[in-house]
């Protein structure tokens, strides 16, 4: 019988209301802010290029939403971006979050 794997949903939920911002500054090997970027929609919204071992990335974040310019794809909250640029399953995304991105993101600006 296989085991079912299960994460505190609490812990989940804070994941999921995590800025993208901050998730980029702890997952990526390189993230800078582009200042020629002139958002269109929302004042909030930066792009950012973004490097990990997966390769390059061109991402525009709004708070908890997040949108891959090249590969055209977004989602929201901090597990769908982490499984995206790192190439994680749900689990290992949520490991790795767990480990490397403090709850409230103060860490990083």
């Amino acid at each position: 019988m296989a085991t079912r794997r299960a994460f505190d949903t609490a812990v989940l939920a804070q994941l999921r209301q995590m800025p993208a911002s901050k998730v980029l500054g702890r997952l990526a090997i390189v993230a800078k802010t582009d200042p020629s970027y002139t958002p269109l929609k929302n004042a909030r919204s930066r792009r950012w290029h973004v490097r990990t071992t997966r390769g390059e990335f061109e991402i525009v974040t709004t708070g908890v939403q997040w949108y891959d310019t090249r590969a055209r794809t977004g989602g929201g909250g901090a597990i769908d971006l982490a499984m995206h640029i790192l190439g994680l399953s749900f689990v290992d995304a949520v490991r790795r979050l767990r480990n490397e991105v403090p709850p409230d993101g103060t860490d990083y600006p």
